[in-house]
């Protein structure tokens, strides 16, 4: 991550489902999901594309970010998270096994440097 100048902490914001941008609510389901970088973060401008796993077991979901896609570039590996505040991360009710409904489209981004 230094490389590309991003340090841990640094952040964005992100379209969660670039197949369900601006719903709500949305549903994600437990695998890899492609999602959109709505602000810059360090070198990777907006419309970056985010490419990771969705893991929906707990009253949570996770969301790990393992590979980014500037528009017009290579893909860059990464090691970010999905975060929101005020359980806006948590899952509806009606979530059933699997699938995470979420209120919301959009999440912060986060660097890390590994995934616990």
């Amino acid at each position: 991550m230094q490389i590309l100048g991003l340090g841990v902490g640094d952040g964005g914001s992100v379209e969660l489902d670039v197949n369900q941008a601006d719903e709500s609510p949305i549903t994600l389901y437990e695998g890899p999901i492609e999602s959109d970088l709505n602000t810059r973060l360090g070198p990777l401008p907006p419309a970056t594309r985010l490419y990771g796993r969705v893991w929906a077991g707990g009253p949570q979901v996770a969301i790990r970010y393992y590979e980014a896609h500037p528009p017009n570039r290579a893909k860059i590996p990464i090691c970010a998270v999905a975060r929101a505040a005020r359980g806006q991360m948590k899952k509806r009710p009606e979530s059933k096994p699997g699938t995470a409904i979420l209120e919301f489209s959009t999440a912060g981004v986060f660097v890390v440097d590994s995934f616990r």
